[in-house]
């Protein structure tokens, strides 16, 4: 018996040696699991399952504004916290921001364009769907988490994303009614001339010649420009005579969609009328914008199109900011875009913006959904927002996160914004707390002007029922063209404005009425109709589908 016991605990001995090694060698097969990264060191408070992070590529766009001592905009602390905090090893790839399509064009040529595309641009993004770039996102987003309860919550963003296919091919966010585009005058010249602001067209060109011919300034001379054609100020225009923000020049008329001819006549006249009357810089076909704003900061420009003018960080404020400091006793006021025959509008904007497209062929979709689940969520969203907590911001009494020091959070968060494109401004706290009277500071006099601005003057004009964006629905919800009409419209587009922009700069040798012949032949003969016949058959099929105008200011605008 002894000796059959002995046997049976020396075979145990041998069992249990086994089995300490085959744990040995599982546990050295589970620590190269646990690594996070190539340089991460081991966690032993991470699972013994964790597998290592896929690696994606993320589009992201350059503005040039990161500053140098936090690296580049695909190399610095939030690409580096993105990665250490997220569900992936991310690879930013930098795409010009004003440059997007060229830079895309190229990548998708070379098959090296990224996973993951981010893009504002609806006719961009448009333009490589109708091309099958793109991936449906339905399966993804079906076994997501974040971002399929937020889709629950918003279901204006699935129906906006929504092809006629009946598929999901892009990823959107809730932004809200948005204080974008204004236009501003200078107050202090309209009384230095006994004038008032500009109601009408005609209006705004009597007050454009006297800012130019009647030395608002007082200086003696005559170095002043009365309005801005270059940038935002033309388009300001074309939305007066709702010939802005239409897909191809179309406007909806009798119950169909067709290119309008007269409205965009209207607008060219009155360009043509600044121009010849002096009122505008000469050389504003070569401005992207800059001289324009040069300008204006200057004390050189009396009426101007302004950008971004909502936030303590956007144009609108520092630009009014740097106005102050070199002209101490200039004053601005923000008005409504003049009544035309047309009707009245503002600018457009967006509460559901379709932000970011999966590259058809990506080689691991599912980390891609991985990754915008991470960036859909609120902590994501308030650490990039915000900074982090107890190092840039602590939270307010009102419940808003506070900056420590501003200077340090201008410098370390503030050029992160095309890192955090997914954050939903317009719901929950980054919705409340990005309010005007909650990002100024009310006790610093030049704050607290800008934001009686924004609330007394802007809002009521550029958020108003009474004065709607132009289109059927928001521009960035207007349909695709096909690939081919596409081409088309591009080249239409351009050869348009070569001649609209001719008239304005030719004086009498080239009229507004040659310059309308002459577009409505481009038109036709470069396959203007068919894009016409598109338009109309695409409304007739899917006008009750739309996300109108009316129902978005309806929803957002109270």
């Amino acid at each position: 018996m002894n000796g059959i016991k002995a046997e049976y605990r020396t075979k145990i001995r041998i069992v249990l040696a086994s089995a300490l090694v085959l744990l040995i060698m599982n546990g050295c097969s589970n620590s190269k699991d646990n690594t996070v990264s190539d340089t991460a060191s081991p966690d032993a408070t991470k699972p013994a399952t964790m597998k290592p992070k896929s690696k994606i590529s993320v589009s992201v766009y350059d503005r040039g504004n990161v500053p140098a001592a936090e690296g580049t905009i695909d190399n610095n602390r939030w690409s580096k916290w993105i990665n250490a905090n997220g569900p992936a090893n991310v690879e930013f790839v930098p795409i010009p921001r004003w440059e997007s399509l060229p830079k895309l064009n190229t990548l998708f040529a070379s098959g090296s364009a990224p996973d993951l595309i981010f893009e504002f641009d609806a006719k961009i993004r448009n333009q490589f769907l109708a091309q099958k770039q793109f991936m449906p996102i339905d399966d993804l987003v079906s076994k997501s988490v974040e971002y399929k309860k937020f889709l629950e919550q918003n279901p204006g963003v699935k129906k906006l994303a929504m092809n006629e296919d009946g598929k999901m091919h892009y990823f959107g966010r809730v932004v809200g009614p948005t204080l974008n585009v204004g236009l501003v005058i200078r107050e202090d010249w309209l009384e230095n001339l006994g004038l008032k602001s500009p109601t009408t067209p005609e209006e705004l060109l009597a007050v454009a010649k006297a800012f130019t011919e009647r030395d608002p300034d007082g200086n003696g001379k005559k170095d002043t420009f009365g309005y801005q054609l270059s940038f935002i100020g033309g388009g300001v225009i074309d939305r007066m005579y709702n010939s802005g923000e239409i897909p191809d020049g179309m406007l909806l008329n009798n119950g169909e969609l067709v290119r309008q001819w007269d409205n965009s006549k209207a607008a060219l006249q009155l360009k043509k009328q600044l121009f010849d009357a002096g009122t505008v810089d000469k050389d504003f076909l070569t401005d992207k914008g800059e001289k324009a704003l040069q300008d204006f900061v200057n004390g050189k420009l009396g009426i101007y199109g302004i950008n971004n003018i909502a936030g303590i960080n956007g144009a609108g404020y520092k630009n009014f900011e740097t106005l102050r400091k070199n002209n101490p006793n200039a004053k601005i006021k923000f008005i409504p875009f003049p009544t035309t025959v047309y009707g009245s509008y503002s600018w457009g904007w967006e509460p559901i913006q379709l932000i970011a497209a999966v590259n058809a062929k990506a080689k691991n979709p599912q980390a891609v959904m991985d990754y915008m689940d991470f960036l859909t969520k609120d902590s994501t969203q308030l650490s990039l927002t915000y900074g982090i907590e107890n190092e840039h911001w602590k939270m307010g009494e009102d419940g808003c996160p506070k900056q420590i020091d501003p200077a340090k959070s201008k410098a370390e968060v503030d050029y992160n914004g095309d890192l955090r494109m997914q954050a939903n401004i317009g719901i929950g706290l980054l919705a409340k707390c990005v309010q005007p009277e909650k990002v100024f500071d009310a006790k610093v006099p030049l704050q607290k002007e800008f934001m009686d601005l924004l609330l007394q003057q802007a809002k009521p004009a550029y958020l108003n029922p009474e004065r709607p964006f132009n289109g059927f629905t928001a521009s960035g919800y207007n349909p695709a063209l096909p690939q081919d009409l596409s081409a088309f419209s591009a080249s239409l587009t351009q050869s348009i404005s070569d001649i609209f922009n001719k008239a304005i700069v030719s004086g009498a040798s080239y009229s507004v009425d040659q310059a309308i012949n002459d577009a409505k032949t481009a038109w036709s003969k470069g396959g203007g109709d068919k894009i016409e016949a598109w338009y109309k058959d695409w409304y007739a099929k899917n006008k009750d589908k739309i996300y109108t105008t009316g129902e978005i200011y309806k929803q957002y605008v109270k």
